[in-house]
């Protein structure tokens, strides 16, 4: 009898994490990134941080993953300990609130969640309505799981190996909380846990007492977890928010335990429904720890700061910093931070070209050296990159988050062929000008110039798009491409026209001014394969040449650059 009750209450509560999964995936796959748009934008005092982050972590009920993406704002120096930590105490507030609303017994609407989590999961193609369906399937595994829970668990009530195996593990407030805190630790999530605990009084299997001293060590253990993942980014600074939220749980419950048998009595008394009583607990402690707490934000960060310094900046800037390996997990985090890094790269390549004309236009011989060290920066960036997102890809991705993924990719290939036609092209060319003491034709470097601030102005647009998938700018971007090749067409023809003049300086610098714009044209092709993409995904397709149409996701391969 015992070995049975014991598998279905293992199995219950594997349908509650799997159910508390499909929610969170879904909410993380349907709004990830405008959840932390959302995030940083409540990040102006302690009480709208507060607010942000109760109502982010009532919609994903996962503190943890509310706990990644403030990490990641504070490790990256976007938002100051005092709001990151004011977030985390909404964060308590917010997973708290299911486990209210399911303490009700509304185990009757599961079979209409996963109709309707069915009909938008296979009705919604790629689109948001099909993640929705996802949570909608995910709230009913967790109802559905409550009702297994409660089921099994009414008819072991009388059983003697189960209820003395109870009452030996629950005995002691202080075990309770070691045990609570290590389930909740071991299955990453207090929602769950806290959910078992409330079957497990409905049930009369543990005491009003031992059910409180359950809930507290749950709140213990979901703070142990970020802690543990601050150990995989490396730097001290990284343990100040988790800890501190740590700090936060410890403090209430070395103050209530002393007074938990009268706290027990009480509660009893106010709600006799064990279960309502377990879950109204759950709230209460974490509703009064948030009072208690956001006043003494500013020490407690103080503190923090004393406990964990900094580590000294690294003198090489060109390792990565958005690449967050705790994120991985939570695949709409990690595309957005291998996407920030991305970007970063993409600001090394853009200042390389900008300070490559520079060298080129004032033979200045420091700059063009510099833009050869730049390289290597690109280079270590995409691999780190690249390295990112193949860890990521080892995980289950969606259609769009894969299609995402080899974006981010395919836009840094194209970044660090920029960056080598820019050090082994147009580096050299420069160097080459400098050491012959040649000088550009005053119309001749009007034209290049020009002609760089065209490709320049390219870069923004092919940022946006990287980002945002604008199918305006994209189109735009592939319009240039064919106006940019008439425009090289036309400045060669104007330097032919001043060499056939005799001008001593053309003469010198003709080989140098052509492919000085042939290789701008050919960074300016790269530039536009993220047009492309954003083309391709939204199932265009895009003229390449006149009276020539390539499919959509098809670019023109640029020929290899010379070494």
């Amino acid at each position: 009898m015992g070995t049975l009750v014991l598998l279905d209450l293992l199995g219950g509560v594997a349908l509650l994490l799997w159910g508390l999964h499909m929610v969170q995936s879904g909410i993380l796959r349907a709004f990830g990134p405008d959840l932390r748009r959302v995030l940083g934008k409540a990040l102006g005092n302690r009480f709208t941080a507060f607010a942000g982050g109760l109502g982010l972590t009532a919609l994903l009920q996962s503190s943890t993953a509310t706990g990644l993406m403030t990490a990641s704002f504070s490790a990256e120096g976007a938002i100051a300990l005092v709001p990151a930590l004011a977030i985390m105490l909404g964060a308590n507030v917010g997973t708290t609130l299911i486990v209210k609303l399911l303490s009700f017994n509304i185990s009757a609407v599961a079979p209409v969640l996963f109709v309707i989590g069915l009909v938008s999961f296979r009705s919604g193609g790629r689109s948001r309505l099909k993640d929705l369906g996802r949570v909608s399937i995910g709230l009913g595994l967790m109802l559905l799981a409550l009702h297994i829970l409660l089921n099994t668990l009414a008819p072991a009530e009388n059983a003697p190996t189960m209820r003395a195996l109870f009452n030996a593990l629950t005995d002691d407030p202080v075990l309770c909380v070691l045990i609570a805190a290590a389930l909740t630790w071991a299955a990453h999530s207090s929602v769950a846990t806290v959910l078992l605990f409330m079957s497990l009084a409905y049930s009369h299997f543990v005491t009003a007492e031992a059910a409180l001293a359950l809930v507290l060590g749950a709140n213990l253990g979901s703070a142990i977890n970020p802690v543990l993942e601050g150990v995989r980014r490396g730097d001290p600074a990284s343990y100040r928010l988790p800890v501190g939220n740590l700090i936060n749980r410890a403090a209430g419950i070395a103050l209530l335990l002393p007074f938990l048998p009268a706290l027990a009595s009480w509660c009893a008394a106010f709600e006799p429904n064990a279960a309502q009583m377990t879950a109204l607990f759950h709230v209460a402690f974490n509703v009064a720890m948030a009072v208690l707490f956001i006043g003494l934000l500013n020490p407690l960060a103080a503190l923090l700061v004393r406990l964990f310094p900094a580590r000294p900046a690294a003198a090489d800037d060109s390792a990565p910093r958005y690449l967050d390996e705790a994120a991985l997990d939570t695949p709409s985090l990690a595309l957005s931070d291998a996407a920030r890094e991305a970007l970063r790269m993409g600001d090394t390549v853009e200042d390389m070209l900008r300070k490559v004309m520079q060298a080129m236009m004032t033979n200045d011989a420091a700059v063009a050296a510099q833009v050869s060290r730049m390289d290597d920066k690109v280079d270590r960036l995409d691999e780190a990159v690249k390295l990112y997102i193949t860890k990521l890809t080892r995980g289950n991705l969606d259609d769009r988050e894969a299609a995402r993924a080899m974006e981010i990719v395919s836009f840094t290939i194209n970044l660090e062929h920029i960056g080598d036609i820019v050090d082994k092209n147009l580096t050299e060319l420069a160097v080459k000008k400098i050491k012959r003491g040649l000088a550009f034709s005053p119309e001749g470097a009007a034209e290049l110039v020009a002609f760089h601030g065209r490709v320049l102005d390219a870069f923004k647009t092919a940022f946006a798009v990287f980002m945002s998938g604008d199918l305006g700018a994209a189109r735009r971007l592939i319009a240039g491409k064919a106006e940019l090749k008439r425009a090289e067409l036309s400045a060669a023809d104007r330097h032919m026209s001043r060499l056939r003049e005799g001008r001593p300086e053309t003469l010198e610098t003709t080989s140098l001014h052509l492919d000085v714009l042939r290789d701008l044209r050919r960074i300016h092709s790269h530039i536009c394969a993220v047009a492309y993409a954003a083309l391709a995904a939204a199932g265009e397709a895009a003229p390449q040449k006149a009276g020539e149409i390539v499919p959509a996701g098809l670019s023109v391969q640029s020929p290899p650059v010379r070494s």
